[in-house]
This record gives C-alpha cells, sequence and structure tokens, in this order.
C-alpha cells in the first residue's frame, strides 16, 4: 500500500469528511467543508457546541491531570476569564464579533468567556452547522484502511440523571451517563479539531516528590475561594498565570509567581498588591514544605499551580507511526496541517498557538476543503517534506526550542495570507494585524488594565466600517 499517492482528481470532486470536534475548529471546518460541496459529518464528545469555551465548574479529580485513567474534563476555562484579545480581532472575517443586545451578552470589548460561547452558538446558528453535528458522539479510534479510506470509530454516550443540565453542563465525565453501541464508518478524509487545552504540561521540580504540599495545573481552577488564607506559588508566565495570580491574590495569604521569562536574581512585588511577588524560576521543593527559588528566596507553601501550557494530543489516532508528538513538536506537518504520507486525507486544523485563532482556523479550514476537493493543488509528499525540514532546520538554527514548533506569535499574518493566496481569497484585513500587535502592547503596558482601558480608537473604527457589509447582509 502507497500511503503517499492519493488518487488523482480528475475533477472538483465531493468527499465524506469526518471532522473531530465542534469547537470554533470544528465549526469553521465544517462550514467551509461543506461550501466546497463535501458531505460533512462533525463528532462531538460533549452536548453542545463550543468546546474549549464551554464552562464548567468541575474539575478532574486528578488535580495535576497526570493520571492516564481520570476522567477528563475537557475545558480549561476559569470562572473570572475574560479574553486576552478584542473581540474585533477574534472573529471569523465574514462573521465579525460585534457586540449584540440581550439580556446575558456581554457588550465588553474583552469579553467574558460566555460571550465567546454564544458567538460560536450564533455562527453554529447562522450557518446551519449544528445540523452537521453528532453530539455526545465520541470518536475512539480513526485509522487507515488499505484503500487509503479512513476507518471511524465511534461511541455514543446517552446522558440521563443530569440534575444540572444547563448552559454551562458540557462535561460529560462524572454525569451519570449509559455508553451505547460502538460504531464504524468510512470516510474519505479526517479532519481533527480536538483542541489542545485538555493534557497538562508539568513544571520539573527538583525535590517535588518530598514535598508535603498541594501541587495542581491550572486546567483544574477555577474559583479562587478554596485558596483563602493559603501561601500559593504559581508556575508560568503567560496569560491563564497572569490572570489567576490576580484571582487568587484576592483571597490568598500570599502569592508567588515563578517564572523562566525573568532573570535568575528577580524578586519583584507586583505593584497595586502588597501581597504578590515576582521570582525567578524555583530552584528545588524540601520535605519540610518550603520552596527555594533560584534568586534565593525561601516560602512555606501551601500549594503550588502549574501554569505551564498543555500538551498536544491524539489517544484516538493511529497513524501507524506516520505522525508523531515529540516535545510539543506535532509531525510531520506541512505548513502544520497536512502530514505528507497521508495528505490530503488527514489534516489538523487549530495547532498553532499565540494567535487569534478563529481567523486562522477559517483559512486553515477553506485551505483543506479546497485541497480534498481537487481545486487546490498540494506540492509532492517529498517538496513537502522539503519543506517541513527546512522549517525545522530555520528554528533550530534561530535556537527556538522544539515545543515551541506551533508558536506563531506575528508570523500568524504572514501564514494566514499565505493560506488565502492558496484559496485565491482575502488576506488578513491590515486593522485586524494592528489591533492584535496594539493589544499586545498595551498589555505589557497596562496588566492589570489592558482590557478596560486602550488607545488603538482609530482602529476599533476601521473594523467596524468593514464589518458593516456583513452585518449589513445578516440584517437584510
Amino acid at each position: 500500500m502507497n500511503l503517499a499517492m492519493p488518487p488523482a482528481f480528475p475533477s472538483v470532486k465531493s468527499r465524506h469528511v469526518a471532522v473531530v470536534g465542534a469547537g470554533a475548529a470544528g465549526l469553521v471546518a465544517a462550514r467551509e467543508l461543506r461550501r466546497e460541496g463535501h458531505s460533512v459529518v462533525v463528532f462531538e464528545r460533549g452536548n453542545e457546541v463550543g468546546g474549549t469555551w464551554v464552562y464548567t465548574p468541575r474539575v478532574e479529580p486528578d488535580p495535576l491531570g497526570i493520571d492516564p485513567t481520570r476522567p477528563i474534563v475537557h475545558t480549561s476555562l476559569y470562572s473570572s476569564l475574560r479574553t486576552n484579545l478584542p473581540r474585533e480581532v477574534m472573529g471569523f472575517t465574514d462573521f465579525p464579533f460585534i457586540t449584540l443586545a440581550g439580556e446575558n451578552r456581554d457588550p465588553r470589548r474583552f469579553p467574558g468567556h460566555r460571550e465567546v460561547l454564544m458567538y460560536l452558538k450564533d455562527f453554529a446558528r447562522e450557518f446551519e452547522v449544528k445540523e452537521m453535528v453528532r453530539f455526545e458522539t465520541e470518536v475512539v479510534k480513526v485509522w487507515i484502511l488499505e484503500n487509503g479510506k479512513w476507518k471511524v470509530r465511534s461511541k455514543k454516550t446517552i446522558f440521563f440523571n443530569n440534575e444540572n443540565n444547563d448552559h454551562y453542563n458540557a462535561d460529560i465525565d462524572n454525569i451519570n451517563k449509559s455508553e451505547v453501541e460502538l460504531d464504524d464508518e468510512i470516510y474519505d478524509a479526517v479532519v481533527v479539531c480536538n483542541g489542545h487545552h485538555t493534557e497538562p504540561r508539568i513544571a520539573e521540580i527538583p525535590g517535588i516528590n518530598l514535598w508535603p504540599g498541594k501541587q495542581m495545573h491550572s486546567h483544574n481552577y477555577r474559583v479562587p475561594e478554596s485558596f483563602t488564607d493559603q501561601v500559593v506559588i504559581l508556575i508560568g508566565s503567560s496569560s491563564s498565570a497572569v490572570d489567576i495570580c490576580r484571582d487568587v491574590a484576592g483571597v490568598a495569604k500570599e502569592v508567588h509567581v515563578a517564572s523562566r521569562s525573568v532573570a535568575h536574581e528577580t524578586y519583584t512585588k507586583q505593584p497595586g498588591y502588597d501581597n504578590l511577588w515576582i521570582h525567578s524560576m524555583i530552584d528545588a521543593a524540601h520535605e519540610d514544605g518550603t520552596v527555594v527559588f533560584q534568586n534565593g528566596k525561601v516560602v512555606l507553601a501551601d500549594v503550588i499551580m502549574h501554569c505551564t501550557g498543555y500538551k498536544y494530543q491524539f489517544p484516538f489516532l493511529d497513524t501507524n507511526g506516520i505522525v508523531t508528538v515529540d516535545d510539543n513538536r506535532l509531525g510531520p506537518l506541512y505548513k502544520h496541517v497536512f502530514p505528507p504520507a497521508l495528505a490530503p486525507w488527514l489534516s489538523f486544523i487549530g495547532i498553532p498557538w499565540k494567535i487569534a485563532p478563529f481567523p486562522l482556523f477559517e483559512f486553515q479550514s477553506k485551505w483543506i476543503a479546497g485541497v480534498l476537493s481537487g481545486r487546490i493543488t498540494l506540492p509532492s509528499q517529498k517538496e513537502m517534506m522539503e519543506d517541513i525540514k527546512a522549517f525545522y532546520s530555520t528554528l533550530e538554527a534561530s535556537g527556538v526550542p522544539k515545543r515551541y514548533t506551533h508558536k506563531m506569535g506575528e508570523s500568524q499574518f504572514e501564514y494566514n495570507n499565505w493560506l488565502a493566496a492558496q484559496c485565491g481569497c482575502q488576506g488578513i484585513e491590515k486593522w485586524r494585524k494592528q489591533i492584535y500587535l496594539a493589544a499586545s502592547a498595551n498589555k505589557h503596558l497596562r496588566p492589570d488594565t489592558y482590557r478596560d482601558e486602550w488607545e488603538d480608537h482609530d482602529l476599533v473604527l476601521e473594523a467596524h466600517e468593514d464589518f458593516v457589509k456583513y452585518t449589513s447582509k445578516s440584517d437584510s
């Protein structure tokens, strides 16, 4: 069997495509695939659309998230979470994330998580995506057949006796449920959109096995009350660490943030707080409950919370070793999407990070849909592999660690425009890039207030002038 040679496309073709996950990536993938003429089935293990944006107060029984047998809670949202990007930047290109009137809507420019979920539900309704989704259906195995088709095995879960089955309740693990029917189906292609905020990365700390305090990962953080009067150490410098340390400082005795991204001797009190300190990284933890930082400070702590990000994980996917995860590099992937040996029949959406996610998902989806129909041609397997090797070499030469392979930041705009050029569609709007960069700069300038104070009013106006062409359509 030669996996490298997909059937030639005599003309634009309609394919039968399985999409794994009905979060933002899966929703826009389904829309773009159907627009291109494909037949689509979206598998969603929860009971509503939205993926990681579906909040639940539930957490996993293993607070560190390292027990492989633990029941998984899919979301990592905490109750107080607000977006760290302004809404103009977040929306899909032809469905602006504008403020809508309504009792439960959040009009803020950096809204709370519930508003994002409502936006995704609006998107699913507007483009009739829900009719393609099989809810409460978990993909348990995906593998390739000898004829090049893909088999998808799914498990239907029926809910019952769920007293709290409300808007917030899409976590399917700690609920009374009855699992029925394993189902095997054949598809031409599989698009993986299962998210990557579920499998925690944990910092390595010398002596931690003897340290008597409690450890947890931010994946299992929801509200600060349980940290009242405690001494809490957070590890990390990402958005979640910045938010959570401030959340917890409101009730905790002391909060100490350990970060790799500051100098060894760092020890500063956070302005505006009398119980929040920034340190360099932890040197070691000890049996007597103390934690020693690289700056020499010693703290007797109750809790260490790892705000250290996530690992890519695809437990359902069997590619015979073709696609692997090595130090959080998923590969080999051509342009973060297609494994050359299995292209275009297997693809991934949403692997890049440090991005404005929804527009990037949209451009990736358009590209995949066009390639599957034969309207867009991929390079040969050999050429794609050479491109990947050259990309890896560039990262290595620049000193970028392997685990940052999919980190984009400002390069996302060039990437989105490359995808748009492949698809023959308009690229990213100039104002979107400018607002993203302005928001990033403002966040550094005003870490405590950037969500409510900004100076790019002219760019916001420009964005809204652009939105009119889409909002007037939906009004008519």
